[in-house]
C-alpha cells in the first residue's frame, strides 16, 4: 500500500506532540516535512519542540521549517497556561540538536506543493492556519494542487475553548482560517465537537502509562501535566485530546463521522471573533466547503493511539 504523503503544520503543544508521534508510528503515512507556527507558544519554540519529538523518535531524517511568528490580523495569543512555558512541559527532554531548515516555512510550503505531482500531497493543520493562508496569498496557483487539508479547528455544539464562542486555533488567526475555508481545497475539520468526545480518562491514561518506550513515557508525562488544567476547567472524567484526531482520521477514517457543510469564520464582533459558523442544516444554501466531523469512536481512537505509540522507541 502506498503511504499517504503529508506535510504537518503544527504548534507543539502537548496534543500536537502526540499527533506527530501517532503519524511517525503509522506505515500508512509518510511525513515529508514539519512546519512550525506560532500558536500554543512562539514559533521558535514550536520549531524546537518539533525537533525534540523527532529526536525522541529517532526520526531526524524529517526536516523541520519555522513558519510565521504572528497571525495575519491581530495580536498573538498563546496557550502556555495549558502546555507550559516550553509548550511540552512534563517530561525532561534535552534541547534539540538537529537543525531547523533555513528556508521560511511559507516558502517551503509553496515550493513543496508546486513540485509535488498534482493531488499527491496532503496537509495536516494542527495549529493556526497562518502558514497556509499566506502561502495561498503568495501563490494562489497551489490551491488546486493540494489533495486535501485535514485540520483540527472550529466548534459548533461545544461552543469555544478560548472564548465563549471560538476554538483556539481559529481564534488565534481567524483571517487565516477564513482564507483557507474559501480556498476551494478539499477540507476535513476535526472540531471540538469530536475532540471533546476523546477524553483521556484515568483508565486510558493507565493503558498509555503501561506502554514500553521513551516516546510513550514522554507522552504520558505531557498529558499528566496539561491534563490538570482541562480537568479543573471542565470537570470531566478526563481531558480532551485534540490534534491526534487529525492523524487518526487519516489512518482509520471509520473512527469519525460527519457531513459536508458550509463553514464560515466570524471576523468582526469581539464576542464572536474566530467563531466557526456551521450551517449544519443548509439554511443559507451556501455551497459546502468542509467535511465537518461530529461523531467519534473514542474507544477505537485510544486503541489506535495505544497500539501505535507502542511501536515507537
Amino acid at each position: 500500500m502506498t503511504a499517504h504523503r503529508i506535510i504537518i503544520d503544527t504548534d507543539p503543544g502537548v496534543d500536537d506532540a502526540l499527533a506527530i508521534m501517532l503519524a511517525l508510528a503509522s506505515g500508512q503515512l509518510r511525513i515529508q516535512a514539519i512546519i512550525s507556527v506560532a500558536g500554543n507558544v512562539t514559533v521558535e519554540q514550536t520549531a524546537r519542540n518539533a525537533c525534540r519529538i523527532l529526536e525522541l523518535a529517532d526520526r531526524t531524517d524529517i526536516p523541520v521549517y519555522a513558519g510565521c511568528a504572528r497571525p495575519i490580523g491581530h495580536t498573538s495569543v498563546s496557550a502556555s497556561h495549558i502546555h507550559g512555558v516550553t509548550g511540552m512541559d512534563g517530561p525532561d527532554l534535552p534541547p534539540p540538536t538537529m537543525p531547523i531548515q533555513p528556508l521560511h516555512g511559507v516558502d517551503y510550503l509553496v515550493e513543496a506543493i508546486r513540485t509535488a505531482p498534482q493531488g499527491s500531497l496532503g496537509l495536516v493543520m494542527m495549529g493556526p492556519m497562518t502558514n497556509l493562508a499566506l502561502a495561498l496569498i503568495k501563490a494562489p496557483d497551489i490551491a488546486p494542487r493540494v489533495r486535501q487539508v485535514v485540520a483540527m479547528g472550529g466548534a459548533w455544539s461545544e461552543g469555544g475553548n478560548i472564548t465563549p464562542t471560538a476554538e483556539f486555533n481559529f481564534h488565534a488567526d481567524p483571517e487565516a482560517a477564513d482564507i483557507v475555508l474559501r480556498s476551494g481545497i478539499p477540507l476535513t475539520l476535526l472540531p471540538l465537537d469530536v475532540t471533546h468526545q476523546c477524553l483521556t480518562t484515568p483508565q486510558r491514561l493507565a493503558r498509555l502509562r503501561a506502554l514500553p518506550g521513551r516516546c510513550a513515557a514522554a507522552a504520558v508525562a505531557m498529558l499528566e501535566h496539561a491534563g490538570r488544567f482541562d480537568l479543573a476547567k471542565y470537570g470531566w472524567a478526563g481531558a480532551p485530546l485534540h490534534d491526534p484526531c487529525t492523524i487518526a482520521s487519516l489512518i482509520a477514517p471509520d473512527l469519525f463521522g460527519g457531513r459536508q457543510v458550509n463553514v464560515t469564520i466570524s471576523l468582526d464582533d469581539a464576542l464572536t471573533r474566530g467563531m466557526s459558523v456551521v450551517d449544519w442544516w443548509g439554511t443559507t444554501k451556501r455551497p459546502a466547503n468542509a467535511m465537518f466531523m461530529r461523531q467519534a469512536d473514542a474507544d477505537g481512537f485510544y486503541d489506535l493511539l495505544s497500539t501505535h505509540l507502542a511501536r515507537l522507541p
